[in-house]
C-alpha cells in the first residue's frame, strides 16, 4: 500500500528507464522488466534488443528498439554508440539480462559501464561478464548488483574478500559478512538469502521477508 501511495500521479514525474537485454531469441528478461516497469509506475521506459530478433519479436513487443548484433545475435561493439546515446535521455539503465556469453558483448558492457556515468542496475547474466573483473562494478558508483547468493560468493571471491558466503551459514552470520562485505564497496547488493531479501548500501542493512507468491524478485 506504501508503494502506491508513493507512485507519483503524474508518469511524466516518475523518471524515465531504459532497460538493455537479450541475445539470439532470448528476451524474456528485458521483457519481464519492461512490464514490470510499467505496472510500478515508471514514467516512460525504453528497451534495446539486439537486432537480429527484430523480425522475431517486433509484432509482439513494439515498445523495442534494436542495436547492431554480431552474427551469434548478441550485442556488436557498433551497438555501444546507440546505447550511450539512449542512456544519456534515461535516468537509470537496467541491464535486465538474456545476454548470452558473447565476447564481443563482454567489451561493449564493460566499455558502457566505464563511459556512462549515471544510474545502473546490472542483473541475471549481465553480472557475470563482470565475475573476473568485480571491481568494475562493485567499486562504481551510482550501480546497484541484484545478484543471486551464487554471484554473491563469486563476487566476493574474485574481489579478494577475506570471508566465505556459505549456504550452510546461519542468518545472523550471513547479515554481518554480507555487512562487512558491502562497506568495502561502493555498488549497492541486493540479495535474497532463503526466504528474505537483503538491500545493502555502505555497509547498512535492511531485510524483508519475500511472500509466498513472490517468487519473481530479481527485475
Amino acid at each position: 500500500e506504501a508503494l502506491l501511495w508513493s507512485r507519483p500521479e503524474n508518469r511524466l514525474h516518475a523518471g524515465k528507464l531504459l532497460i538493455i537485454g537479450g541475445s539470439g531469441y532470448e528476451f524474456k528478461a528485458p521483457a519481464n522488466a519492461y512490464g514490470d516497469a510499467l505496472h510500478a509506475g515508471i514514467g516512460v521506459a525504453k528497451v534495446i534488443l539486439p537486432d537480429s530478433m527484430k523480425k522475431v519479436v517486433a509484432d509482439i513487443f513494439p515498445e523495442a528498439d534494436y542495436a547492431p548484433t554480431t552474427p551469434s545475435g548478441s550485442f556488436a561493439r557498433l551497438s555501444l554508440a546507440q546505447i550511450l546515446d539512449t542512456a544519456e535521455w534515461a535516468d537509470g539503465v537496467l541491464l535486465a539480462g538474456n545476454f548470452g556469453r558473447n565476447s564481443e558483448t563482454a567489451i561493449v558492457l564493460e566499455d558502457f559501464l566505464e563511459k556512462y556515468k549515471g544510474n545502473v542496475t546490472l542483473t541475471h547474466d549481465a553480472v557475470d561478464f563482470f565475475l573476473n573483473n568485480s571491481s568494475a562494478i562493485l567499486n562504481r558508483r551510482k550501480t546497484t548488483l541484484v545478484i543471486s547468493f551464487t554471484q554473491l560468493q563469486k563476487l566476493a571471491m574474485h574481489s579478494g574478500f577475506t570471508k566465505a558466503f556459505t549456504f550452510s551459514m546461519d542468518m545472523l552470520r550471513f547479515v554481518e559478512t554480507f555487512h562487512d562485505f558491502s562497506q568495502m564497496h561502493s555498488a549497492n547488493l541486493i540479495v535474497k538469502f532463503g526466504d528474505t531479501l537483503f538491500v545493502a548500501k555502505n555497509g547498512k542493512i535492511s531485510s524483508t521477508k519475500l511472500e509466498e507468491d513472490k517468487k519473481i524478485w530479481r527485475v
